[in-house]
């Protein structure tokens, strides 16, 4: 048999095998409902009344497989991923940085920042990075082990930071809610928030809050992440699928993200994101 030939049979066998364990990984998805698994308490990002920024955008890739949209329900915090997706009770995280082993990522559908949050009549109001003199001695808020407080311990102001708690049961703790209280009574000067929480819960303040976010901080770690979906680890096709529906629904997902208070940003997290013509 010519070589060519012999490749091609070596190929086919290849696929054959492949083939198989692939349908095994695909058939633990679900068909006939899109199995979300989500925080009951969390946000702006999900909540049992469907009132988060992921609520939405799984409302529209429900809608748009045709499945019903049916949810598994667990606390945002350790154990989240082994109790809901490895456990086979759902079958897609909706938000999910990039990179991170727990799961596979789809292609990612945003990238945002964290952000300054400033009361608008405060001097700190048009601060764009965390270097800004004006906040060396002022009360900032900052989430405990989030990647801007190693900056503003570079900065040399981690004597005037007021931590909140990172890893908490959301349905009795909302650390992010309680920074913006405190900011805008004036228990704190400041919030570092990323972007994706403190945009949205900065907008339910109204005009009483500035939102800003932070492009120009130089040094690790990065303050951007790029958003992807999460799904178990080998289930390619399922991926694939997803991807394809990322790109189809860009403009609408990046419209639900804009309308929720999410600052959008390129890839490389230096500029704002322009919004796309439609």
């Amino acid at each position: 048999m010519p070589a060519w030939g012999r490749a091609a049979v070596g190929l086919a066998m290849a696929l054959a095998l492949v083939g198989p364990a692939q349908a095994q990984q695909a058939d633990l998805v679900s068909r006939t409902a899109l199995r979300v698994c989500a925080d009951p308490a969390n946000p702006p990002f999900s909540n049992e009344a469907g009132e988060g920024f992921e609520n939405r955008i799984a409302e529209l890739l429900a809608e748009r497989l045709g499945r019903e949209l049916q949810y598994t329900w667990y606390p945002m915090a350790l154990g989240f991923v082994r109790r809901t997706l490895i456990d086979q009770r759902c079958d897609v995280i909706i938000g999910y940085a990039q990179g991170d082993e727990l799961v596979l990522n789809t292609n990612h559908y945003y990238t945002s920042t964290h952000v300054l949050v400033t009361r608008a009549d405060s001097d700190l109001a048009d601060a764009t990075s965390l270097a800004d003199p004006r906040l060396k001695g002022r009360r900032i808020g900052v989430i405990a082990g989030a990647p801007p407080a190693t900056h503003l311990a570079r900065q040399g102001t981690m004597d005037s930071v007021k931590g909140y708690a990172l890893m908490v049961d959301t349905r009795y703790e909302q650390p992010n809610a309680e920074m913006l209280d405190d900011l805008a009574t004036g228990e704190i000067d400041a919030a570092v928030m990323w972007g994706p929480i403190g945009g949205p819960l900065a907008k339910a303040h109204g005009d009483a809050l500035v939102v800003t976010p932070l492009l120009a901080e130089e040094g690790p770690p990065r303050l951007y992440y790029r958003i992807t979906m999460g799904v178990r680890p080998g289930e390619d096709i399922w991926k694939r699928e997803l991807n394809a529906l990322i790109r189809e629904l860009q403009p609408e997902m990046e419209a639900i993200l804009r309308d929720y208070g999410v600052p959008l940003v390129d890839d490389q997290g230096v500029a704002l994101k322009p919004v796309a013509m439609q």
